[in-house]
This record gives C-alpha cells, sequence and structure tokens, in this order.
C-alpha cells in the first residue's frame, strides 16, 4: 500500500476556489495545515474563502486569475513562486457548464467552454510542471465529472471537455510515473453547487426549455461540497490515480465498464425510473 501524502506545510494551488467544489477542497486542506494559493475569477467569492480557511492559520494568497487567459496562467508561477517556500499540489478544479445539442450549441460556445474545462488544465499543468518537480512529493488534481465516464445527449461539448481531461490525466500519469509527481483524475457526481444555475445555454432556446433543463439538473445535484472536498482530498492523501465522488458517479462508473456500448439506454431507464 502506498505510503499516505502528508498535506501538513504543502502548498496547493487551487484553481475555482471561489465556491463549490473548489472552496470545499480548499477548506479540507486548509484544516490539515496545508497553504494555499487560491485562484478564480470571482473576487468576492475568493476573499470568502480566503477568510473561512483562514480560521485554521495556514498560509493564504489570492490571485485573480481567468483559467482561459494563456498569459495571465503562463505567469502565474511568478506571482506564486516568491510567496511561498514550495508548490507541492496543484487543483485544476476551475470549470464551466453549457447545455444543449451539438446543433443547438454555437462554435463559439464550443470554444469558449473548451478553453476554460481543457485547455485551463493544460496550461496550469505545463505552467507549474517544473515547480512541481522540484518538490520532492507532488501530485496534480485534475477535476473531470462523471460526464467523462459517460456521454448524454444534450452534453456533446461539456462531455467532450470532460473526456479530454481523463485521457490527458491518463496519459500524464504514465509520462510521470518514475518522477516525485503523481496524477489523480477526480470524477464527481451531483455535487449542490450553483453549476446548473451558472451554465451557459443556446441563444436561441426557449426560456420554459432553459428553465425546466435548470430545474432538472438540479435535482441530481445532491451532494453536498464539503463532502466532495472531503472525498478529493482523501483520495489525493492515499495517492488514488481516480477518485469516484458520490453514489451516483459509483454507479454510473459501474455501469461504462459492464455495458459500455449501451449505458446511455440504461442511464435514460433509470433516469425514468426515478
Amino acid at each position: 500500500m502506498a505510503k499516505i501524502m502528508r498535506l501538513a506545510n504543502r502548498t496547493a494551488v487551487v484553481t475555482g476556489a471561489a465556491g463549490g467544489i473548489g472552496r470545499a477542497i480548499s477548506l479540507s486542506l486548509a484544516r490539515r495545515g496545508c497553504h494555499l494559493a487560491l485562484a478564480d475569477v470571482n473576487e468576492t467569492g475568493l476573499a470568502e474563502t480566503a477568510q473561512m480557511a483562514g480560521a485554521t492559520g495556514v498560509r493564504i494568497t489570492r490571485h485573480l486569475l481567468d483559467v482561459a487567459d494563456r498569459a495571465a496562467v503562463a505567469v502565474l508561477p511568478e506571482a506564486v513562486t516568491p510567496l511561498h517556500r514550495s508548490v507541492d499540489l496543484l487543483i485544476n478544479n476551475a470549470g464551466v457548464a453549457l447545455g444543449g445539442t451539438f446543433e443547438e450549441v454555437s462554435e463559439e460556445d464550443f470554444e469558449w467552454l473548451f478553453a476554460i474545462n481543457f485547455w485551463g488544465v493544460v496550461r496550469m499543468t505545463r505552467a507549474f510542471l517544473p515547480v512541481l518537480k522540484a518538490s520532492d512529493d507532488a501530485r496534480i488534481v485534475n477535476v473531470s465529472s462523471v460526464y467523462g465516464l459517460v456521454a448524454p445527449a444534450g452534453q456533446t461539448a461539456y462531455a467532450a471537455s470532460k473526456f479530454a481531461v481523463r485521457g490527458f490525466s491518463a496519459a500524464l500519469g504514465h509520462e510521470l510515473k518514475e518522477t516525485s509527481v503523481g496524477v489523480t483524475v477526480v470524477h464527481p457526481g451531483g455535487i449542490a453547487t450553483a453549476i446548473a444555475d451558472n451554465a451557459r445555454v443556446p441563444k436561441d432556446k426557449p426560456e420554459d426549455e432553459v428553465a425546466q433543463g435548470r430545474e432538472e439538473m438540479n435535482r441530481v445535484l445532491k451532494l453536498p461540497p464539503e463532502t466532495a472536498g472531503e472525498i478529493i482530498v482523501r483520495g489525493v492523501e492515499r495517492r488514488r490515480a481516480r477518485v469516484l465522488v458520490g453514489s451516483d458517479a459509483k454507479l454510473i462508473s459501474v455501469i461504462e465498464r459492464v455495458a459500455p456500448v449501451s449505458s446511455g439506454t440504461i442511464l435514460s431507464w433509470l433516469k425514468r425510473r426515478a
């Protein structure tokens, strides 16, 4: 069994830290004595997370960042490293949602989502990998989704981005196997965050359909973010290559393995039953 990764007095960079899963991960790390470099586009939420985590006494820095901004990501290590002795964890959590079928979603919106959900992960990893390699024990944690395991109708763009994160993480893990840097990919199920309410939708989609879609999605977002954060951080401590968050994620993972071709039909049937 692999030795537990000790997080006390380590430093983690966390994107999407202003709320939801990112905030929960940050607080779980802080409770373990892990210092934090918090990044997000939401300055108010970022300050709130920093204040909450600050009660633990860890060192905290805040960095206003859009992970879709190539230049800003490239120089972030220069802002973080003078303020922290090292960087040992990179939590690529920032992400957005985009509802609609392939024919409904514009190319512009498709690219907007990929710039954050996929290229944000890739560019943050490229920027911080040299710093992580300088640590004696480091880890990259990439947040995918259950839609990185299965791809239902109406999630063409989102599922594509999360499958891309999954594939990137798997290959990167093999490439870094002989280094001090490990890789974890996370597949959260229905976590009670604001992702459905904040999701971008096609401009021409009728308002009643949009409202119905948000309502249906919110009904399955049940697991508290605080619980998800603890599950993820425990997975990091145990050096897990893959972390499934929630009973729904575990069920979907089993269905995908047992029936990869017909998993969509099975999940549609289960949804109707529910």
